[in-house]
C-alpha cells in the first residue's frame, strides 16, 4: 500500500516548519514568496495534495458549490450543469450535484448541502421556502435561484426575460399570418411557464388573435399527449408555442404522426434552444436562453458573496434571442 504524503513530509523536504506548509495552502494566510515556492516545489516532487475536507474544518469553508436540480430529464438542465461545472472549475471550485424529486427543495437536501459545508448554492428548477432559506442565511452561505423566480422576491435570482421573449414570439407568429394559436404550458407552479404564457397571451389579446391554453408538464411525453388532445378538435391551430423545447419536439412528432405538415399546415416554436432543437430531424424554431450569460451572472454573484457576504437580494433578467428554423 502506498504511503500517504503528509504536510510533515513536505515541510521536511522544503526545510520549513509544518505550519509554514499549512499557511501556503490556507487562503489569505501571510507567507513569504520564497517559502511559498519552496513548499510548492517540494509538494510537486512528493506528489502532495492538501486535504480539502480537513482544511474546511479549520476555515469553515470548502471550495464546493452545491447545485440542486430536479428536471434531469429535460436536456436544458444537463447543459446548465455542464456550464456551471466548467465555470466554477476555472475558479478552483467543484460542484456538488443534488438531485431533488420534489418541486420544493426538501429538508434532507438542505442537510446534505450543510453537511458538506458548501461555499454557495444554486437552485435551478426547484423552489425554496423562506424558512428553509434561513439555514443558509444564518451560515452566510449565498444562494441563487437560477431560471426560477418567486413572487416574494426574497432571493438573488437569475433568469431569462421570459415576458419580453414571449411577447416577441407572439408578434413573430402574428407576422407569419397566425389567426389562432395554442400555448402548451409547463408545470403551473413555475414562474417560467406563467411568465411565458402571460407575455404570449397579452400580445395575442391586444392583437385580437384567438388563443387556447393546454396544461402539460415540461416533458416530451407531455408535449406529445397534449398535442393529440388539441388534434381532437375539428380545426388545426395556425401555430403552437410550447413553454420549452422538449415539449415542442413531442408536439412536432405528434403532428407528423397525423400527417400534419409543418410549417405549411401549422407552425411550432419552442423555448430554450437545447442541442436537439437543431438536429436535422427537427430543425425547431425556438427562443434561445442565454445560458452562458446567465451562468456568468450567477458565478460572479456567488464569488463576490463568498469573498464578502452581504445577503444581497436582486432579480437579474437576461435577454435571449429568436432562433428561426424550419418549423416556422
Amino acid at each position: 500500500m502506498k504511503n500517504v504524503v503528509t504536510a510533515k513530509d513536505v515541510a521536511k523536504l522544503a526545510g520549513v516548519s509544518q505550519s509554514s506548509v499549512s499557511r501556503v495552502y490556507f487562503e489569505g494566510a501571510n507567507v513569504s514568496e520564497k517559502t511559498r515556492k519552496k513548499v510548492l516545489a517540494a509538494a510537486e516532487e512528493l506528489g502532495y495534495r492538501p486535504n480539502e475536507f480537513a482544511r474546511s474544518l479549520i476555515t469553515n469553508r470548502t471550495k464546493i458549490i452545491g447545485l440542486v436540480m430536479k428536471g434531469v430529464q429535460n436536456p436544458f438542465y444537463p447543459q446548465v450543469l455542464q456550464q456551471f461545472t466548467a465555470s466554477f472549475k476555472k475558479w478552483g471550485y467543484s460542484v456538488l450535484f443534488v438531485h431533488t424529486n420534489n418541486d420544493e427543495i426538501q429538508k434532507e437536501d438542505i442537510e446534505t448541502l450543510l453537511n458538506y459545508n458548501v461555499a454557495g448554492v444554486v437552485i435551478t428548477d426547484a423552489t425554496m421556502a423562506l424558512s428553509a432559506a434561513e439555514a443558509f442565511r444564518s451560515n452566510e452561505i449565498p444562494l441563487v435561484l437560477f431560471n426560477r423566480k418567486l413572487k416574494t422576491g426574497e432571493f438573488y435570482t437569475v433568469c431569462c426575460n421570459n415576458l419580453s421573449a414571449s411577447r416577441q414570439i407572439a408578434e413573430y407568429l402574428i407576422g407569419k399570418g397566425g389567426g389562432d394559436m395554442v400555448y402548451i404550458a409547463g408545470n403551473e407552479n413555475t414562474s417560467t411557464s406563467r411568465e411565458r404564457e402571460a407575455g404570449f397571451r397579452e400580445t395575442l389579446e391586444r392583437n385580437q388573435v384567438a388563443y387556447r391554453k393546454y396544461a402539460s408538464d415540461f416533458t416530451y411525453e407531455g408535449g406529445y399527449a397534449t398535442t393529440l388532445k388539441v388534434l381532437e378538435g375539428k380545426k388545426v391551430p395556425s401555430a403552437f408555442f410550447a413553454a420549452n423545447d422538449i415539449m415542442a419536439l413531442g408536439a412536432l412528432d405528434a403532428l407528423r404522426q397525423h400527417s400534419i405538415r409543418v410549417p405549411e399546415d401549422t407552425k411550432i416554436i419552442g423555448f430554450d434552444n437545447i442541442d436537439m432543437a437543431s438536429w436535422p430531424a427537427y430543425e425547431l424554431t425556438t427562443w434561445e436562453q442565454p445560458i452562458e450569460k446567465m451562468v456568468e451572472e450567477t458565478v460572479n454573484y456567488l464569488l463576490s458573496e463568498i469573498d464578502e457576504y452581504s445577503g444581497l437580494i436582486k432579480t437579474v433578467e437576461v435577454d435571449g434571442s429568436l432562433i428561426e428554423r424550419k418549423t416556422t
